[in-house]
């Protein structure tokens, strides 16, 4: 069935609900079939300039409704653009049973070369998006359609072992994602008992999660009839090639159109690593003069992108940007060419300093790896020191997956202070002298570590903080970045299992930030064992959560001096 209908609306009205006379016209088809190669329909509406001949189209695709336009449809078509917003395969009004990411590649590509081919479209399309919406792109893109230009894929991943697990550490947010934002609509459309909307979903979380987050973890009955993938998940570790079908990085030489990466250093843990690897990805296939990096304060989601403030910390009237506004620039670039100037290839913003840099590449020119190794706290005190040169000993760790490190902030994303993590004994922290000279860092943070344990098998968390001299700690990026399960060291599918008295080297390095530490303050790390509920728990007896319940209570021991942390220091930005 398709419907059309148009109407006049003032963009900016448009967004503020309001009407206005001096509006552009825009027509609205809803409602169209969009034909996959299988034979399977995917619904899509599309807004676009009435009257006008055909201009370049923009694809958006996703699994949370279409209904729900974002906002920079209107503001595109002003622009004029065409906007292709679809139901993935399976959601809502689209044909096709859902599996996650699994079709998106093929469908991306059929509906980025039909749109190429309508009457309305003059056979230039670009994709945007943000999650979800961004994966998809570079999943198609890894199909080469020829007529996709450009694309913004906002706030995604860059490999499996990073996106399902890091470090071989299961995601816990999993089970949130499919319970709020997928289960609802997929027992709807199978009329199958539970909530079906995701308000109904929400209500009901408070009792529902702990229960659902029970031990063994591929027990959960909910999703047995409805979301058989994300058992199949669960079966496959990092390191499987069954995950090669979601896989990006092998394909950046093919891909033609520019891309724009983007993300926050308070996003979810596989972002910044994400568009920093598909940057980077990009620059070294040869694309380096249509692809850029931009990387905020930000937490995950487009209106994050917006504030001044990730969490508790507020980052001064230039953290926000105009999302839309960027997205449309970006895709103006390579769908509308002008004489326009161009922006560097790279900007990212310093926190601390509260000011963006830009960059004319990444890493950034003049950076300097600065070592800073981890010794034992002195007596009399909880914090060890973060030093040049090391001193020999080794600080010891407890830890009890029974009774985990939990997030004060329960798992809410963004800046804290978390000086109350200092002194625990599931806890290690370590820092350097108040300094006597701003320090900045841009870039990837490396973690060495040299360990051993009671346990045969554990997970090491680190975590980086600028500490105000009034003791304020705050985090310099989303936790689960600097991640390792011990058994997947060697990056898995197959697990390594540690022998007692085995020393075993880890090096974690997927943590990237910017900031800059004031005169008078300090650069700590912490190290645990544990810190949910980001994360699922290492059982510590050798099984996997998955399949077992059983816990066993350890200590982890951390040697010095081979133990250290490297920092991306930069000159100061005026």
């Amino acid at each position: 069935m398709r419907t059309a209908a148009i109407v006049r609306v003032a963009v900016a009205s448009l967004l503020a609900g309001r009407l206005s006379a001096q509006a552009p016209a825009i027509q609205i088809d809803s409602n169209l079939a969009v034909p996959m190669r299988d034979g399977v329909v995917l619904r899509a509406d599309l807004w676009r300039p009435a009257g006008t001949a055909p201009t370049p189209v923009l694809v958006y695709r996703t699994p949370y409704d279409r209904k729900e336009a974002p906002s920079l449809a209107a503001k595109a078509v002003a622009r004029g653009y065409a906007v292709l917003m679809q139901d993935a395969r399976g959601r809502y009004m689209s044909d096709g049973e859902f599996e996650p990411y699994r079709h998106e590649a093929d469908d991306g590509y059929d509906t980025i070369e039909w749109a190429a081919r309508q009457p309305w479209s003059n056979g230039l399309v670009g994709t945007f998006g943000l999650s979800y919406p961004g994966a998809v792109q570079w999943l198609a893109a890894t199909r080469r359609p020829p007529s996709l230009k450009a694309m913004v894929p906002a706030m995604t991943y860059s490999t499996p072992e990073s996106f399902w697990y890091s470090g071989g550490v299961w995601d816990g947010s999993w089970l949130d994602w499919t319970w709020y934002n997928i289960a609802p609509d997929l027992r709807a459309r199978r009329n199958e008992p539970g909530p079906t909307t995701d308000s109904a979903a929400a209500a009901v979380a408070d009792t529902a999660m702990p229960r659902l987050r029970a031990l063994p973890l591929a027990a959960l009955p909910d999703f047995k009839r409805i979301a058989p993938w994300y058992y199949e998940w669960m079966r496959h570790p990092p390191g499987d090639p069954w995950w090669r079908w979601a896989a990006v990085g092998d394909s950046y030489g093919g891909v033609t159109a520019g891309v724009l990466n983007l993300s926050g250093w308070f996003d979810e843990p596989y972002g910044p690593a994400g568009a920093v690897d598909n940057f980077s990805g990009l620059v070294t296939a040869g694309a380096a003069p249509r692809t850029g990096l931009i990387i905020g304060p930000w937490v995950h989601g487009v209106g994050a992108t917006r504030s001044t403030k990730a969490g508790d910390r507020d980052f001064g009237p230039a953290a926000g940007i105009d999302y839309d506004g960027v997205v449309l620039d970006w895709l103006d670039r390579f769908l509308r060419p002008s004489d326009a100037a161009v922006a560097p290839p790279v900007r990212v913003f310093v926190m601390g300093a509260n000011r963006w840099r830009d960059l004319a590449a990444w890493p950034p020119p003049g950076v300097r790896p600065d070592t800073l190794r981890l010794a034992a706290a002195r007596a009399g005190s909880s914090i060890g020191g973060l030093v040049r040169p090391g001193t020999r000993g080794a600080s010891r760790l407890a830890s009890d997956p029974a009774n985990p490190v939990a997030d004060p902030y329960h798992g809410t994303a963004g800046a804290h202070d978390y000086r109350s993590l200092t002194g625990r004994k599931d806890v290690l922290t370590f820092e350097t002298a108040p300094l006597t000279a701003p320090v900045e860092i841009i870039g990837q943070v490396i973690t060495e570590l040299e360990l051993d344990a009671s346990v045969p098998d554990w997970d090491i968390w680190m975590q980086l903080y600028d500490v105000a001299p009034d003791g304020t700690a705050w985090n310099l990026s989303g936790f689960g970045t600097a991640l390792q399960r011990v058994s997947y060291r060697a990056g898995g599918p197959a697990r390594q299992l540690v022998r007692r008295g085995e020393t075993v080297p880890l090096r974690l390095t997927r943590m990237v930030t910017a900031n800059r530490f004031l005169p008078g303050h300090r650069i700590r790390i912490t190290l645990s064992g544990s810190f949910v509920p980001w994360f699922s728990r290492n059982l510590q007896t050798g099984a996997l959560e998955f399949d077992s319940t059983r816990t066993q209570a350890g200590s982890i021991s951390v040697h010095h001096p081979r133990s250290l942390v490297i920092l991306p220091v930069v000159p100061i930005g005026e």
